[in-house]
């Protein structure tokens, strides 16, 4: 006889905690709804903060389903930091100073539900601290690719082997079942070593094996060679279960400027659309966003580009239209919107990502390679121009050119800027020429594999179901 619904037990519960940041909490969001859509298990977000919760993240968690809440730790002081501190340890000392509160939060939680296991993102390892004192394992969700996660493995070693600057080593970086890396190309806080931030990153590389588990937002087709390492079994390396590729694929509403872009792209031909766009997070200098507008002129396709203001904003006013100073676009060439009127469309700050990648009008896209964005791009089978800013975008770029071949990367210029030939050469080449079609052709297959590993039979499904049914105590498949 089945048991009285009021008289079943509380689901187990998953306290998650996401390190600050909408480019981590959203990650974090996407895998928990997974979660609970097929699992008898509650997620609650523990999130520490520096600042009160931005409009952006209370009105993403609001919008979740019941069985995923949300609690806000008190904002930590951060005034004794010097202005030039890195974003790495910034948002280390703030998961560090929310510890006592964690505390506090974990004693609510504990008493009335069961806490299955803590879920961390890559700079949160300290939470181990009161995960340990509450006897809850940890578990690490890595939201970057299965090789940034080899390389954070590997770091402690590295640190201890290398005795110079890594982008001074005459030979790349050899990172297990990856392409060798060039020590220039490497995640941008590991670039200072005696910069806090490069200590931070090896305190919670160091920290890793700690972990119960990996939970890595990447899939074996895209990355073989760096999951099959990752996965062999090795004392003190924890297992790593690749779940990806997990995007988010709602926009919240797009909007009257999202419905502009949406509307263009329909009276477009199928595939003719390249797509510009450098994250959320993403600006250039007014030099650089200057000889990308004269580029994307000069290559002659149909172009929707996001734009932002640079960030060298009127440093060099010949780059700003005379005609229109107050116009927000007006930081743009002289001219090159009604040049490019019909062909091109360009809107300030932001668009309906997700959708732009999934119209059928789109047939490329030039990123600053974040891997949301990526793993986007791939789930629509859409190829890459690869214009890395920050973070780990270049390794992110060193992937997808040489070893997925899914894009290609522009050369900077000895100026330190892209130029204008470059840019019109390689978004041609990609649009319309033999090397964009071979990797038209190898995006396609990849599209196919991401439906497959996130199928319902898929093995990234397959990875989420095992470790719910270890959450849920219930017994799990083996492999």
């Amino acid at each position: 006889m089945e048991t009285p619904k009021e008289l079943q037990p509380p689901p187990a519960m998953l306290a998650v905690v996401p390190t600050p940041g909408m480019g981590h909490l959203i990650p974090l969001i996407e895998f928990s709804k997974r979660l609970v859509r097929y699992h008898n298990l509650a997620v609650t977000f523990v999130i520490p903060t520096e600042i009160p919760p931005s409009k952006a993240q209370t009105t993403v968690l609001k919008a979740l389903p019941d069985s995923i809440s949300h609690i806000f730790l008190p904002p930590v002081t951060l005034s004794d930091l010097p202005p030039e501190t890195k974003i790495e340890t910034r948002i280390s000392l703030t998961v560090l100073r929310s510890l006592p509160a964690l505390r506090q939060a974990f004693r609510s939680l504990t008493a009335a539900h069961t806490v299955s296991a803590v879920v961390v993102d890559l700079f949160g390892t300290d939470v181990f601290d009161v995960a340990a004192e509450f006897n809850v394992p940890p578990y690490i969700y890595y939201p970057s690719t299965a090789m940034v996660l080899s390389l954070f493995l590997q770091l402690p070693k590295l640190d201890q082997e290398v005795h110079c600057e890594f982008h001074e080593l005459p030979e790349p970086v050899k990172i297990p079942g990856c392409v060798p890396v060039n020590g220039s190309d490497l995640l941008d806080p590991v670039q200072d070593r005696k910069n806090d931030a490069y200590k931070w990153v090896l305190h919670h590389a160091k920290r890793y094996s700690e972990a119960e588990g990996i939970i890595e937002n990447s899939f074996l087709e895209l990355e073989p060679g760096a999951i099959k390492e990752l996965q062999k079994e090795e004392p003190g390396k924890p297992p790593v279960y690749p779940v990806g590729p997990i995007v988010n694929m709602d926009c919240g509403g797009s909007g009257e400027r999202g419905s502009e872009c949406l509307r263009w792209l329909d009276e477009q031909p199928d595939g003719s659309v390249l797509f510009v766009s450098f994250g959320s997070g993403g600006t250039l200098s007014s030099g650089q966003i200057n000889e990308l507008a004269h580029g994307l002129e000069m290559s002659e396709q149909r172009f929707l580009w996001v734009v932002r203001s640079p960030h060298d904003k009127f440093a060099n006013a010949s780059y700003f239209s005379a005609e229109n100073p107050s116009d927000s676009l007006g930081f743009l060439p002289k001219g090159f919107l009604e040049r490019t009127k019909g062909r091109g469309l360009v809107v300030p700050s932001w668009a309906p990502q997700p959708q732009i990648l999934a119209h059928g009008s789109t047939g490329g896209f030039l990123t600053h390679c974040g891997w949301n964005s990526t793993l986007e791009s791939v789930v629509n089978g859409v190829p890459l121009v690869a214009w890395p800013l920050y973070a780990e975008q270049k390794m992110n770029a060193v992937m997808l050119t040489r070893d997925v071949k899914v894009a290609l990367r522009p050369c900077v210029g000895e100026n330190g800027l892209v130029e204008r030939q470059e840019i019109a050469s390689v978004v041609k080449c990609l649009m319309e020429g033999e090397e964009g079609k071979k990797l038209r052709y190898r995006i396609k297959d990849l599209k196919d594999a991401a439906a497959k590993a996130i199928a319902e039979n898929g093995p990234s499904t397959h990875h989420i179901s095992h470790l719910a049914l270890k959450w849920t105590n219930k017994p799990t498949v083996s492999n």
